[in-house]
């Protein structure tokens, strides 16, 4: 971790290295190009989804916000992501750097809100693929049908992923290729229809504006840049990739939404309310046809296995690091002998996945963002703490402002995270609430599991990170050893 090497590491009679990942061969490890994808699985997956932002403020805000939004929230998470990923390249990612900037208690608390928030958000994925499948095949729409085909779907899609990180990294190259065909297609069939005019549109007369759909889908739809980080130990040269990775695939992914979005608002003239989601399917069979909604229906199919593929590996290697630094009984760093995958982490995602994909969704997606908002200024925070209290840890790669403007720069995206949750309901702020005292009981829990050994835990590794009196104080305040 972090800039230094034991070059005595096989003789020494410590070791950070867990004993889980030492008892097999490693397979290869994640190079450029699958990487750059799985991250584009992890914060779109294609232009699904974006449809709402139109129907919330009219063509012309829609069009701004994907272009304005990157850089208010997108561009610093992800420059964040390469900066703390580089310093600390180990699975858990946002895990490791909460608890080396505050502690361990605030590395769990870290790791609860952002698991939670995966394993909801990764639950409506196969929900998603089958919503799709069923205006193909009918018989779908049977309660019992569904349930089973939710189920099959997510029990198959949770064993791909089992199967190593270069295949389904390799497996999301070719969904992204597929998915994002006919969008492309369609864009070039929209030309001659254009007319630039409609790009300037602020929305139909009498449509009223709604901020809130507005905000929220460009949130959902250019979020969860850090997830990847998480995987951050299964990279090859994760010094180098993870910036040039990251570089790329904001880039491919803000290019992935616009070009669709500019095309169908200037071809396509319909009622400002149809702009729900799935509107592409519709815009492509007016624009060329019935066979191309067709093929944008398969393509959002293969995106939603992409983006469950991506964030099922983000929870299960989450699982893994708090393993691997202590905050879980080493039994969770467990890993396949036959493709070296943490295969509890993946079965554990798997099963929540599979009992909250047949809930509600409604207040428990809310209380994920929540839950998410929550930790993204943990985030924010542990980032500028490290920048400023461990200034010589080696950074492979820096965000190159000085610590004055890093404030500003993080303080944009928290003072939009800040009213995402003000904006909440009482169900929402009771959900979370619940889930965060939850996750202090765990902590809790897991520090009196220590205590009487009930179960073996990895040393945590002392890489002289530094803690002031501040955060030492805090976490003793809420921990009693």
């Amino acid at each position: 971790m972090g800039e230094k090497e034991n070059p005595s590491a096989e003789s020494a009679p410590t070791t950070t290295v867990p004993t889980v990942s030492r008892t097999t061969k490693k397979p290869k490890k994640l190079t450029l190009i699958p990487l750059i994808f799985l991250i584009y699985f992890e914060v779109a997956g294609g232009p699904y989804g974006e449809e709402p932002a139109v129907q919330a403020a009219g063509p012309l805000l829609a069009l701004l916000g994907f272009l304005v939004f990157p850089f208010i929230w997108s561009v610093p998470e992800a420059l964040i992501t390469a900066e703390l990923t580089t310093a600390y390249p180990g699975n858990g990612g946002f895990v490791l750097w909460a608890s080396r900037a505050f502690g361990p208690f605030w590395g769990s608390l870290m790791g609860t809100w952002k698991f939670l928030s995966g394993v909801i958000n990764i639950a409506a994925f196969p929900v998603l693929c089958i919503d799709y499948v069923q205006k193909i095949f009918p018989v779908f729409h049977s309660g019992w049908a569904r349930h089973v085909a939710v189920l099959s779907s997510t029990l198959t899609l949770s064993f791909l992923n089992y199967t190593g990180l270069t295949i389904v990294g390799y497996v999301a190259v070719l969904l992204a290729v597929i998915s994002l065909t006919p969008f492309i297609v369609m864009s070039l069939i929209a030309i001659p229809k254009i007319k630039p005019h409609r790009w300037i549109s602020l929305g139909q007369k009498g449509v009223k504006k709604d901020w809130n759909l507005f905000f929220n889908t460009l949130f959902w739809n250019l979020n969860f840049w850090d997830n990847v980080s998480t995987l951050a130990g299964e990279v090859d040269e994760p010094q180098k990739t993870f910036p040039l990775a990251l570089f790329v695939a904001v880039i491919f992914t803000c290019v992935s939404y616009l070009i669709p979005l500019f095309a169908v608002t200037g071809a396509v003239l319909v009622d400002q309310t149809q702009w729900e989601n799935g509107f592409h399917a519709q815009a492509a069979e007016i624009i060329a046809g019935k066979w191309l909604k067709i093929w944008i229906d398969f393509g959002a199919v293969l995106s939603a296995i992409g983006l469950f593929e991506a964030q099922l590996s983000s929870s299960a290697y989450q699982i893994l690091g708090m393993a691997e630094i202590g905050i879980l009984p080493k039994l969770f760093g467990v890993r396949s002998k036959w493709f070296h995958t943490p295969w509890l982490g993946i079965l554990v995602s798997t099963i929540i996945t599979i009992g909250v994909s047949y809930m509600d969704f409604t207040d428990i997606i809310s209380s994920a963002n929540f839950l998410y908002s929550l930790g993204m200024l943990l985030e924010f925070a542990s980032f500028l703490w490290l920048r400023w209290k461990s200034p010589s840890i080696k950074r492979p790669y820096r965000v190159p402002l000085k610590l004055p403007l890093l404030v500003v720069m993080c303080l944009v995206p928290s003072g939009f995270l800040v009213l995402i949750m003000v904006i909440a309901t009482k169900t929402v702020y009771l959900v979370s609430g619940v889930m965060s005292v939850a996750g202090i009981g765990f902590f809790l829990f897991i520090k009196l599991c220590k205590r009487k050994k009930w179960v073996g835990f990895e040393q945590e590794e002392d890489d002289g990170f530094e803690r002031d009196n501040v955060s030492s104080l805090c976490i003793s305040v809420v921990v009693l050893d």
